[in-house]
């Protein structure tokens, strides 16, 4: 048995199937936010789509979400030190599609201006969180980041939502 910090232990017997997992898993909507940056080595930008990106701390404020050990953009995003997260429109599945690719000039189609940073801010989307990575995690086959939030900023329109394997949009029928 291995035991957590809490205390609590967990049954090594105990296996969950990994395409169970994701289809469970699939039923919570995430976010869609591009998670962009400039590679010193090239001064290119750089960018890559994340469903996990959310608020952490208010006090400091503090952002976090994760990404997978085998992403080739994420270290390329990181080496800039800082980044822009734009949590992306309804409107902008191609957005979602272009910096998703695995190879090519995934900005060739994205129209977007730099922030203070010169980190690349989508345009379009419905909000922009300028951070600076402070620390990453061991998350299994992912890595967690945690970033400080440095100044923000929202614009008009509706999310982009992920659920159950699609991309859609998202309306407000009762507020909360």
């Amino acid at each position: 048995m291995t035991t957590t910090s809490s205390g609590t232990q967990l049954d090594p017997t105990v296996r969950i199937d990994q395409t169970d997992f994701r289809h469970v898993m699939s039923h919570l909507p995430t976010g869609v936010v591009a998670v962009t940056g400039v590679e010193p080595a090239t001064e290119q930008p750089v960018g890559m789509i994340v469903g996990t990106f959310q608020s952490l701390s208010l006090d400091p404020p503090l952002a976090t979400f994760s990404v997978a050990r085998t992403s080739s953009s994420w270290p390329k995003v990181r080496s800039g030190g800082r980044f822009s997260a734009s949590v992306l429109a309804e409107a902008q599945e191609s957005v979602c599609r272009s910096l998703s690719r695995k190879s090519g000039d995934k900005f060739a189609d994205v129209a977007w201006h730099a922030s203070p940073d010169g980190a690349p801010r989508i345009d379009g989307a419905v909000a922009w969180i300028d951070c600076e990575q402070v620390q990453e995690l061991d998350g299994g086959d992912h890595v967690i980041v945690i970033a400080r939030v440095l100044r923000m900023s929202t614009g008009p329109g509706e999310p982009l939502v992920f659920h159950k394997g699609r991309l859609g949009s998202y309306r407000d029928p009762i507020a909360a």
